[in-house]
Formats: structure tokens, sequence, C-alpha cells
């Protein structure tokens, strides 16, 4: 755990307390801190009276008399589509709010990093979609060569649930906009921006306040090195930004299909090939092509993206290559679960706007595809020039048969449920083709999270092919 520092005797509030919450009521506590908590839920709050914390109502200014800081738990809004009420009541109160990953950069090093050799470093992950598979192959690659190294944030751990830093230790973040949003200090020493492409619209009042909200990571504190995907063009105008000019080798320009030599240090895949360019000299290459746990043009974004940051961290390419083929894959993302009879099942469940499902279909040269849930906002217009891969789609959920009307020009079938959707898409599969789960939709009509999903995918899979 990271003991909180800065508020030793003083009165923290903390608002929401699932896993971020109750991290951060914890680790304040064990700073010294007098906490008080809150959440709507009376679930959350017997347990937390368990753990021995005082409850108090934070929806009424009178709440906050005497209280220094207000922690906001990330799935609770903060500013749209309307500020919780004990949110407002700490504004009207003249309370700091801030989150939990605030609190971690203000609290992280401590006096005994003055008998380290080597700092710990912080690198933070950031973008639409790839964050998670980014992330997680940075920890895989750092570990693979011999550098301590633990992963929290949006995965793995509570940021203040990790263990207090070890000489030399490098500390991987996945940060959703949720998070980079609200948090008072953000000061990695590598950030990295993925990609960009419509996505919480509705908790970031449009794409200008959801671009802004990942901005923060790059403009609060600033990154000693900033790895920026260059595909969209908020990446680079976030690049051209943060340079000082085109030689600045303090960003890192990476690419999923696009050459970039002309910059100071670039990163870039195209046809399965990763290069790396420094002042327009070739430094480094891998062929992804036969990485199993790296497939498609999307997860080469990712790819580069690790291997930038690895590289800022001064690692070699062999090492990271190495590193790269041992790489297993996340759960529910690109997630080979299966091969029989010459059929691949493939679990993205976490695949949930149309973007990152675009991708996984991309992926794939014979994909049966089962899809359908909640559908965000904006339809599957933006998915229709990537179904020419797609035999047949399997739709489930709720709105299966809206969903399916959407798909012009491809096969479909309304299945409503992942049991028939496998079923169906098993007995029709033949040697060479690929059932994908990319639901390009979000879970909460069947299930509680796309883990559930995903879960259910596999559960499916493994009845159908026994």
């Amino acid at each position: 755990m990271i003991p909180v520092q800065g508020y030793t005797g003083q009165i923290v509030a903390v608002l929401g307390l699932g896993r971020s919450g109750r991290a951060a009521a914890l680790a304040l506590r064990e700073g010294g801190a007098q906490v008080v908590v809150w959440d709507d839920g009376q679930t959350a709050r017997d347990a937390a009276q368990v753990d021995g914390f005082a409850l108090r109502d934070l929806a009424k200014v009178a709440s906050f008399e005497g209280v220094a800081a207000l922690i906001v738990s990330p799935g609770i809004p903060h500013l749209y589509p309307s500020p919780h009420p004990a949110v407002a009541a700490a504004w009207d109160a003249g309370v700091p709010v801030d989150n939990d990953i605030g609190l971690f950069f203000r609290s992280f090093a401590t006096d005994d990093w003055d008998g380290f050799d080597t700092p710990p470093r912080v690198i933070a992950v950031t973008g639409s979609n790839g964050k998670s598979t980014t992330a997680a192959l940075i920890h895989h690659i750092l570990v693979e060569n011999g550098r301590p190294a633990q992963l929290a944030g949006n995965i793995g751990r509570g940021v203040l649930d990790i263990d207090p830093a070890h000489d030399g230790e490098v500390v991987v973040l996945e940060l959703s906009s949720y998070q980079t949003d609200l948090a008072r200090s953000l000061t990695p020493d590598v950030a990295v921006f993925t990609n960009f492409s419509a996505d919480h619209l509705d908790r970031h009042a449009g794409l200008g306040g959801y671009f802004a909200a990942k901005r923060r990571l790059f403009a609060e504190g600033g990154p000693d090195r900033a790895v920026i995907g260059m595909d969209e063009p908020e990446g680079r105008y976030l690049a051209n930004q943060l340079a000082e000019g085109p030689g600045d080798d303090r960003v890192i320009a990476i690419s999923s299909g696009q050459k970039l030599i002309g910059l100071g240090w670039s990163v870039f895949a195209r046809k399965g090939f990763l290069s790396e360019y420094r002042k327009g000299r070739q430094a480094g290459a891998i062929d992804l092509r036969d990485i199993k746990g790296l497939p498609g043009a999307h997860n080469h974004q990712n790819a580069c993206a690790a291997y930038a940051a690895c590289r800022a961290m001064g690692l070699g390419p062999k090492g990271i290559e190495a590193a790269m083929r041992s790489y297993p894959g996340l759960p529910h993302r690109s997630q080979l679960v299966a091969e029989v009879g010459g059929v691949a099942f493939v679990n993205d469940s976490k695949a949930t706007n149309v973007d990152s499902a675009a991708k996984a279909l991309q992926a794939f040269a014979k994909v049966r595809w089962i899809c359908g849930g909640l559908q965000k906002e904006g339809g599957l217009e933006g998915l229709l020039p990537h179904l020419d891969h797609v035999v047949k789609a399997y739709v489930i959920g709720r709105e299966a048969e809206g969903f399916a009307r959407q798909l012009v020009g491809v096969a479909t079938e309304v299945c409503l449920t992942m049991d028939v959707a496998v079923a169906n898409a098993v007995a029709e599969a033949e040697a060479g083709d690929v059932v994908l789960l990319a639901p390009a939709a979000a879970s909460f009509d069947q299930y509680d999270n796309f883990e559930k999903r995903g879960e259910d995918f596999v559960r499916c899979v493994t009845a159908a092919t026994l």
C-alpha cells in the first residue's frame, strides 16, 4: 500500500467505496488522515463500517465542515452529465476535489528513494483503445527483461494498493479518461497516448471534453517523454503541442500503417513489420506477423506503443522482441481461446465500441462475427466499411433485431443469446474461419460487465467444441 502523504491529522472524505475508493480510504488512514466515507449503496457502507470507517452523508454543504479534501471514485460523475450531489456540495464548501490517481502522484515518492541507485519510474498509458493491452505488454516486457515492475490503475490493482517502490522499479499505470479528468496531480515519467475515437461522450459532454480529459495527462505535469499515436488528428495535434521541433526526441511518434521517418524518434508498423527510426536512421525492427498474442493492425499499434515506452526505459530491441514473443495476451482482448478443426475462437469482448470492433474484424481474413449488446451513441455506420472480412454475423442482445438491420450487405442471424450464437457459428464454420466475439456494444443489457460476457463466450465455446 502507498500511504497518502500530506493529510496527517486532517479529515478527508471519500465518495464511492469500490476497488479504488476503498483502497484510497485505507491508504489515507495509513498516512495519518482521519477518514470519513460515503457510498450510495448500503452494502458498501456496511462493509466500510466493518473496516472501521466513519460514515458521513456527503450530499450537504454542512457535511464538509472541517474536511480538507474530497476523494471521488472514477465511476462517479463529477461534472457531466451532472455532478454528484456530494461533489457539488464540496464545491460550495470550497473543499478541493481529487481522486486516487492524484493522491498516488503526490505520495509515491518518499525519503527512502534517497538511498536508491536508480529512482523508480512511472509509465502511464491512456487513449481510447488498446490501453490495457499496451500497459500489460509494457509490464510483461519489463519483467521479462529483469526490471522490477508493478501494473495498476484501470487494470490490475488500484494505484494506492500497490507496494511501495523498490530500487529501479517501474510502475505501469493504465488510466481512463475518468481518472485523468479529475486528478490534481499527473506527473508520469513516460506518458503514452495510444489512439483516439469517440467514447464516453455523455460523461465528457462530447468529443472535445473527452479529448481534453486525455490531454491532461500530458499537459498538467509534463512527462519526460511522450509516446503519441499519430493515426488521428488528435494525436498529431498533441504531438505538435509537446514537441519543440521535428527533431525533438522527447516525443516518440507511433503509428500502425504510416511510415514515420522525418521525426526525431518514431516507431511504426507496416504490413506486420515494426520499425524504429531515430534521427532519420533505422535503430530496430521486429517481424510481428507470427506473434500470436498480438494479432492484427490494432495490436501492432499497441506493440509500437509498448516498444517505444520500453526503449524510453533503456531496454534494447532484441530483449523487447523476445518478450513480445512470450506475451500471452489479455483475457477478453483478442484472446485466442481455442483452435478446433482449423477454426480459431477469439474472445474480444472488450471491443465495446465501433472503432475497437472494426479493428478486431480487420485482424482476420474470414470472420464469423458474434456481435450485439447495448448500443452506444452514434450507431453502427462507422463499422460498415470494415465488414468485408465477415462471412456471417450472429447477433445477440436485447436490441439484436435493430442491431442486425444496420449491418447492410452482411449475412446476419438474430440469435439473442450467446449459447445460440456460438452453437450456430460452430455448426457453420469451416477450416480457416475465425469465430470472433467483438460486440461493438456495451454488455449491460445481458451481463454485469464485458468480462462476464467474455467468460460466457469461453464457456459456450468449450461446451460446443467438446
